[in-house]
């Protein structure tokens, strides 16, 4: 599984890239056709709250699953994100058994 972390118009951090990495293993256990794993981090309008986007995106054979969520830190939206995309996978798999 490839994981490419990208931070738009900042320097992430490097807890917050050790973080993302340490979630984005616990995908395997879900799928193990993952091939590859964007993760976009963005800052929209810095003086608002609720301004921090994470757009992931997983490669799976025959289909690319995206899902994006915005909060307050990188490390809650990332969570949401994570718990999005944990269900489309599962919803993907049961989908692929039928």
């Amino acid at each position: 599984m490839n994981v490419t972390i990208k931070a738009i118009h900042f320097d992430a951090k490097v807890e917050l890239e050790q973080f993302i990495q340490k979630k984005v293993a616990k995908l395997e256990q879900y799928s193990d056709e993952i091939t590859t794993v964007d993760v976009s981090l963005k800052v929209i309008k810095p003086e608002t709250a609720d301004n921090k986007e994470v757009l992931l995106k997983v490669m799976v054979p025959n289909n690319e699953l995206v899902v994006t969520k915005v909060a307050d830190k990188f490390e809650e939206a990332f969570d949401n994100a994570l718990d999005a995309m944990i269900r489309l996978l599962v919803k993907t798999k049961e989908k692929a058994r039928n």
